[in-house]
């Protein structure tokens, strides 16, 4: 199962080892967006959504595989393609 969490550089409390995180910031001219990025699986279907924090970053803990992550911002909208590896986190930049 997939679940999602607002996210941030800490780490504190979570095992990472047995985890599968996808985390990482939203910006535009390198300068924090606020808006929301979905978590979309291989086959485009919608599994999660959260908000970018006031630092433009997120967080998903999901199974193993490729995603897309749509960051949702005023007046753009942009998909990046994921492959997420349990015991490891993907960081990852969208620029809009």
């Amino acid at each position: 199962m997939c679940g999602a969490k607002a996210g941030g550089p800490d780490l504190a409390g979570v095992d990472v080892a047995s985890e599968t995180i996808i985390q990482g910031s939203v910006t535009r001219d390198g300068e924090p967006v606020n808006g929301y990025v979905r978590l979309l699986d291989e086959g485009g279907e919608f599994t999660a959504e959260v908000p970018t924090s006031a630092t433009g970053q997120f967080r998903f803990f999901a199974a193993p595989g490729t995603w897309t992550l749509r960051a949702l911002v005023p007046g753009a909208t942009v998909d990046r393609k994921v492959v997420a590896q349990q015991g490891a986190f993907t960081e990852v930049a969208i620029a809009v």
